[in-house]
């Protein structure tokens, strides 16, 4: 083992610990790996950053593009509307054609856009038919993941396998060559989640409408004493609270920052700030109870807020929304949206932070309170998504039809190799913006870029692994374990060790630091590289053990589910996955050259 190789492996151990753990944001964590390989001399600077002007993130950014403008006019609406005329409300019938039509839309979108744009409309569907969301969340979240490897652009994974495949010398991926094994995964995936995986999901939500059931949760919200309120000089013990507001005091805040521990004898002054617990209702009530207010309200009220035009709403923080990672403070929230967050509820849990310092995640929900119209804007913008029925008589969008005629021709000039896949993406894209269904403004807003810089990192370190020799020693060693055995226990082998890495870190993550040593091994071997990154390609997309695949992570909440769930249901389904594809890869991409 020679330095470079030492040193390489050392960092790429240090990102997965950082990837796995995600103490910081995946983004972060990659764009300090491409920098800690230039700074040790493992890459040039160019080849470091030759990833992020590679026809793969180009074809990524142009397809993203084309995504925002399905869901920007309404195409959402047009699907949300034909579920509802066609399903009816029978269980199986509804629970069939959701699945279908989620599977659908993300064999040609990435999954995480799928689950987020069906969220709202599954919701509504749950609450008009009378069923329990939680029923319906967990296989919508499956089935988005399911066609993964239908075709090449359904999740930006296969375009990182396939960009890592021509920087070792491999043929790049086509646009449906993955279909052969992505179809009977998809539909032997919706047969399971039909008859076997539903009836493994506990009822964790009641069959009434959503917010109805929001309302029973408890929320952290901030509540002010006021200088004329009765409970000044009073104790908690005496203020009652818990017995006429349903309120539990969590922490007491009296000077700036400075948290104090709830007691019994504690004496309440004008301008204590209570962290406190309670339902929504009862949150509510604080309004009209004199003396105390809802500190959003006080700080940040807004007098012309006629109650006529106001709404209360819950919404969730989805992916790659701009308040992920950020604080209602640090961002503005008020003054930004014009809107007011009255609670924070995260899977069912209450957090001990102040309300506005309160880092928000994936999932959350958040209690917001303000102008309709505001809503709807902050709505429209992917900031959040507003967890309501799906409005039948929703209003004519136009453009709609006009944004998937120009992304069914983008697919199908790059299908019958007309144009170059990445030009062809990019033409859709640019005929967006020319016949006007998504503004630049708008496009680029909607755009999760974290997921762009994460793919051209991943290709910098592919590089570095080829370049420095690690993936060929790695390969070498694996070669010399396994020689002995069946090329399939090989194949099997590398499936599953992708299946364990893309649990905690990102898919594409996992995908890159594998692939290289798979396509090197096989080489070594005389085997077949290409089956290989394609079982790599498969098994980085089987995300069903845990919450933390994003698609997953957007229904968590909602559906009241619990880490035990995804595994109860999700670990069949990685046997079913695994089975299948180590069947089905080597039928149509042989383990032996020549063969």
């Amino acid at each position: 083992m020679t330095f470079e190789i030492g040193l390489l492996l050392t960092l790429v151990l240090v990102a997965l610990v950082f990837f796995s753990f995600d103490w910081v944001s995946s983004d972060v964590v990659a764009l300090g790996l491409v920098l800690a390989l230039i700074l040790s001399g493992l890459l040039t600077p160019k080849d470091a950053f030759a990833g992020f002007g590679s026809d793969t993130v180009m074809m990524i950014l142009a397809l993203l593009i084309m995504t925002a403008a399905l869901i920007k006019t309404g195409v959402v609406d047009l699907v949300g509307r034909a579920i509802l005329r066609h399903a009816g409300t029978g269980m199986n019938t509804l629970l069939l054609v959701i699945m279908l039509a989620v599977a659908t839309l993300s064999a040609f979108i990435s999954n995480t856009a799928a689950a987020a744009f069906f969220l709202p409309v599954v919701l509504g569907v749950a609450a008009k038919s009378k069923v329990s969301p939680s029923s319906l969340l967990m296989p919508v979240a499956f089935a988005s993941i399911l066609t993964s490897s239908v075709t090449l652009i359904s999740t930006s994974t296969n375009l990182v396998v396939s960009g890592l495949m021509t920087n070792l010398e491999l043929a790049p991926l086509g646009m449906f060559e993955l279909a052969p094994v992505g179809i009977p995964i998809a539909l032997t995936g919706i047969t399971y989640m039909f008859f076997i995986g539903r009836r493994l999901i506990p009822n964790r939500a009641p069959p009434s409408g959503l917010l109805e059931e929001f309302g029973v949760r408890s929320y952290i919200s901030e509540i002010l004493i006021l200088g004329d309120s009765p409970l000044v000089g009073k104790t908690l013990a005496q203020a009652n609270l818990g017995r006429d507001l349903d309120l539990t005091v969590i922490r007491v805040l009296r000077d700036p920052d400075k948290y104090l521990w709830p007691r019994r004898d504690m004496v309440l002054r004008a301008g204590d700030v209570l962290l406190v617990e309670c339902p929504r209702k009862e949150l509510l009530k604080i309004k009209e109870t004199a003396g105390i207010e809802i500190r959003p309200d006080v700080t940040l009220s807004d007098p012309d807020l006629k109650s006529e035009d106001a709404s209360l709403v819950e919404a969730l923080v989805v992916p790659g929304s701009p308040l992920v990672g950020r604080t209602l403070r640090g961002i503005g929230f008020r003054e930004r949206y014009g809107l007011q967050v009255l609670g924070l509820n995260r899977h069912g849990r209450n957090l001990l932070d102040k309300l506005s310092h309160a880092i928000l995640r994936v999932g959350d929900v958040l209690l917001v309170q303000g102008r309709t119209e505001s809503i709807a804007r902050i709505a429209e913008d992917g900031a959040l998504s507003v967890l309501n029925a799906v409005n039948e008589t929703a209003p004519k969008r136009p453009r709609a039809w006009r944004a998937m005629a120009i992304f069914a021709a983008a697919l199908i000039l790059a299908t019958i190799n007309v144009l170059p896949l990445a030009v062809a993406m990019l033409l859709g894209a640019f005929l967006t913006f020319v016949t006007r269904c998504i503004t630049p403004a708008e496009a680029y807003r909607e755009i999760e870029w974290r997921v762009v810089i994460l793919i051209a990192c991943m290709l910098a370190l592919g590089s570095a692994m080829d370049d420095t020799g690690t993936a060929k020693y790695l390969a070498e060693r694996v070669a010399d374990a396994t020689s002995a055995l069946d090329p399939t226990w090989l194949l099997g082998g590398f499936f599953l060790l992708t299946v364990l890495l893309t649990q905690p870190m990102s898919n594409q993550a996992a995908a890159a630091v594998i692939l290289p040593i798979a396509v090197q091994t096989a080489v070594r071997l005389d085997l077949n590289p290409r089956a290989f990154a394609v079982a790599i390609a498969v098994a980085a997309s089987c995300s069903y053990l845990t919450p933390l695949e994003p698609a997953c992570l957007m229904v968590y909440g909602p559906g009241r589910y619990k880490f035990i769930d995804f595994i109860r249901v999700g670990g069949p389904l990685v046997i079913v996955v695994f089975a299948l594809a180590i069947w089905l890869v080597p039928k149509f991409w042989p383990l032996t050259l020549g063969s």
